[in-house]
């Protein structure tokens, strides 16, 4: 027999809560010694997954202020605090014993922005208790929490100021009882010990205990004096999985509920009881834990929910959103979307820890025995304990209504001619049915959603990354050859420079003009015309696999001349480069028609030439490359061979500057007479146009192969 089940969340939202979530973006700046376990930017990535999901337009997002010495003081004493504000990593050398006395070093070292960090940590617990005592929430959320190991006058656990004695001390002022749940895989012994004498708070533990950090939370510590029996701990061992993990914690907390009958509850969600953390032992996957939250939810009670421990940053991400979006009572899709840090939730992109292989030490008989002495233990607080009416002691450590009215007015102040300020935009809370996402674009960047065109670049971009377990073809809709995509290593802004928007591929397609006939124009370097046909995709997939950017096709006619130009100087001064738009020798010379198209077609040498078989591009279809010649035929005069080839040289750039300017000179003179003669071979009869091919093939096999011309001995002999 077996505990049951965790459930199956809902898909549609519960009961309606007024949640508040405290962020502060200058929490992840901060950065324990290099290698430490505990790193503050895990807050910075849950974060980025609850406004990408969407999840901020549901609840009221409020920046804290950070805590004062004095605030933290209501907890912690005076000394110890006074240095945690001096200590820095440049004078830690003078404040040795201090550092000693009290434990700040080795597991709590000092780091730039400490005290900052700390003020950070404890403002959010404190404000969220606050808003619940005035009841402007139900439910307080602070991910930066939860930092439950600190003690009244020493660091310890990576923790060192306590936010969640803190928090409780703020709740106590108007609720009578506070249960403290704390589900970290460590004890919380930093708060248990500040209440292990009074009656005020109940404290629940389920930890790991045994030859384990902190080595506190054994079954028998109950509290002491007034506080006896109003502390619980439930002692694990390795291994505890999703249904182990559910069939004590909801006996014990449903029991919590019904003897000690709290008026408020302090959930500390500690991301190291998860399965694959680096410092944690358990087994539980997302939903384990997040059933955790959903249990306490349902109870209705004003609850602050607070981070803690984690040390596999994509996984606690993952899970705090997760359990965020169970808060606020919306569906969540499996597949991430796009965000900062997508690269982090490698391989599988997806919302989800799963529990691994590991063996569960916690055999069932074990479980019911600790849980039957747990209960037991709770039936002797008999009933709730009352406590004596009082004054409301001390103004909140929070901010009052009259304090944030207020602000409401100076943002008003500043902002005039804004219509949604990010102050409100913050305090918006989405309804159910509102037709639009924003309705400011600009808001939406700000909260860290991408525009509708900005995502479609985007999900471009990493379509090879969303389509999971699948092979990009990677031929893009205006690609002339297939080439597989790789994956995309830019960063988003540069992703955005450089993919190519439907915008400007529509605008190259009005300027560029369509070929008569319905023939592909021909170029040698570029693709910018729509898909080729499938005849023609056959003859380059069949042909020899030295011409593969044969399959190009021409932007502009008017730029055909420079383009080939440019193509065959290239080729000429690098007998490395591949052969492109090689054709079929003709069996005659070209005919008269073929050499009108350049008057001084027997005084130019290979530019001319070029420009001859660009003007005829478009009557050219590609023909079936086919191997070089091994000897050029004797079509040019010895002048314009001998130009050919003290152009291929390439040492006299003098020489090259004016064959360049002839060539403009002549691509200038010759733009009227290409458009006349497209018309002109439109019209001519068949027989005519395939011998202007034959002889414009010819003179340009001639231009790409008398550079070869210097080991015409060695080729002849192949």
């Amino acid at each position: 027999m077996a505990f049951a089940p965790v459930d199956v969340l809902p898909h549609k939202r519960e009961d309606k809560k007024r949640v508040a979530y405290f962020y502060d973006s200058d929490v992840g700046n901060y950065a324990y010694v290099s290698g430490h376990p505990m790193k503050p930017h895990r807050i910075r990535l849950a974060h980025s997954l609850v406004m990408n999901y969407g999840l901020y337009k549901k609840m009221e997002i409020y920046r804290a202020k950070p805590a004062s010495k004095y605030e933290m003081t209501q907890f912690h004493t005076d000394e110890y605090i006074d240095f945690l504000a001096k200590v820095t990593p440049d004078n830690m050398d003078s404040y040795q014993k201090e550092q000693q006395k009290y434990n700040v070093g080795d597991d709590c070292p000092v780091f730039d922005g400490l005290f900052e960090f700390c003020g950070i940590s404890a403002g959010g617990s404190m404000e969220g208790a606050a808003r619940l005592n005035r009841q402007k929430a139900d439910i307080a959320i602070n991910w930066a929490g939860g930092l439950h190991h600190a003690k009244k006058s020493e660091a310890s656990g990576f923790c060192y100021v306590n936010d969640i004695v803190l928090g409780i001390i703020e709740l106590l002022r108007f609720h009578k009882r506070v249960l403290y749940i704390d589900t970290d895989v460590h004890h919380g012994d930093g708060v248990e010990e500040a209440f292990y004498t009074t009656d005020r708070v109940m404290t629940v533990s389920f930890h790991k205990y045994g030859e384990y950090f902190p080595g506190t939370g054994e079954l028998r510590d109950v509290g002491v004096g007034s506080g006896k029996y109003y502390a619980v701990n439930f002692p694990l061992r390795d291994g505890i999985d999703d249904s182990s993990y559910k069939g004590i914690f909801e006996p014990v907390i449903r029991a919590t509920m019904e003897y000690y009958q709290p008026s408020a509850v302090v959930l500390q969600c500690g991301g190291d009881s998860l399965s694959g953390d680096r410092l944690g032992c358990f087994n539980l996957s997302m939903r384990g834990h997040a059933n955790c939250v959903r249990f306490v939810k349902s109870f209705n009670l004003p609850t602050l929910i607070l981070g803690g421990g984690g040390y596999t940053m994509r996984n606690v991400a993952r899970t705090w959103a997760y359990e965020t979006g169970c808060l606020v009572g919306e569906y969540m899709p499996p597949n991430l979307p796009y965000n900062d840090y997508y690269e982090y939730y490698a391989p599988d992109y997806e919302l989800d820890v799963r529990p691994s292989n590991m063996e569960n030490a916690n055999s069932r008989e074990y479980l019911e025995k600790i849980l039957g002495q747990v209960l037991e233990n709770m039936k002797r607080t008999t009933h709730a304990p009352s406590v004596q009416m009082t004054d409301v002691p001390r103004e909140s450590l929070g901010m009052n209504d009259e304090d944030e009215a207020a602000l409401d007015d100076l943002d008003e102040d500043q902002n005039p001619d804004t219509r949604l300020t990010q102050r409100k935009a913050d305090k918006y809370v989405q309804k159910n049915g509102e037709l639009s996402d924003s309705e400011d674009e600009e808001m939406e960047e700000v909260n860290g959603r991408p525009s509708a065109s900005r995502k479609r670049r985007i999900m471009q971009n990493y379509r090879h990354i969303m389509d999971v377990g699948g092979n990009d073809s990677g031929v893009e809709t205006r690609s002339g050859t297939g080439t597989p995509q790789q994956a995309s290593s830019l960063p988003d802004e540069a992703a955005d420079e450089m993919n190519v928007d439907e915008d400007l591929d529509d605008k190259v397609n009005q300027q560029t003009p369509s070929p008569p006939n319905g023939e592909q124009q021909v170029n040698g370097s570029v693709v910018v015309s729509g898909l080729q046909s499938p005849d023609h995709l056959a003859s380059a997939e069949t042909a020899d696999g030295d011409v593969e950017m044969g399959d190009a096709d021409l932007p502009d006619g008017n730029a055909a001349p420079m383009d080939e130009a440019e193509t065959a100087r290239s080729t000429e001064a690098d007998s490395t480069i591949i052969v492109q738009q090689q054709r079929t020798p003709p069996d005659s010379p070209p005919t008269p028609d073929a050499e009108e198209h350049s008057p001084n077609a027997h005084n130019t040498a290979a530019p001319e030439t070029a420009m001859s078989d660009a003007e005829d591009s478009h009557t050219v279809t590609l023909a079936t490359p086919l191997a070089v010649s091994a000897k050029p035929d004797a079509v040019g005069t010895p002048e314009a061979e001998a130009a050919i080839k003290q152009e291929a040289i390439g040492d006299d750039e003098v020489a090259k500057a004016q064959e360049e300017g002839r060539m403009e000179r002549e691509l200038a003179n010759t733009e009227g007479e290409a458009r006349t003669e497209a018309v002109t071979k439109a019209e001519a009869s068949e027989p005519a146009e395939h011998q202007g091919q034959q002889g414009d093939a010819k003179t340009q096999t001639d231009v790409q192969e008398i550079p070869a011309e210097t080991g015409a001995d060695s080729a002849q002999g192949s």
